[in-house]
């Protein structure tokens, strides 16, 4: 069931619908919050609301690639290994049936 979800971020109120569950909207929300703070911090002046979107947009983007060059390593070490395993399996299975027959 989606809800309407408010908050505030630098000064202006937006609100979404979502499905998604309470706690995840949470971390969301907590993420882009830090992520703008980060963006911010350190800047003379005041920085326009699009250039941090912007910039929150690319560090979200970059942390998207990172975990999915991960989750690729993961998933080819996983399938070598499952690829290792078969083998070695059947090997196994063929010496038992040697030595059965």
């Amino acid at each position: 069931m989606e809800r309407l979800v408010r908050f505030e971020l630098m000064g202006q109120e937006y609100t979404f619908y979502t499905g998604a569950p309470e706690s995840e909207v949470s971390d969301i929300l907590d993420l882009v919050s830090e992520l703008v703070a980060e963006n911010i911090s350190g800047a003379s002046g005041a920085i326009p609301v699009s250039k941090v979107a912007v910039l929150v947009s690319l560090n979200i983007a970059s942390r998207y690639f990172e975990l999915k060059s991960q989750f690729d390593r993961y998933k080819a070490d996983s399938e070598e290994r499952m690829a290792c395993l078969t083998k070695q399996i059947a090997s196994d299975l063929s010496l038992e049936k040697g030595e059965d027959g």
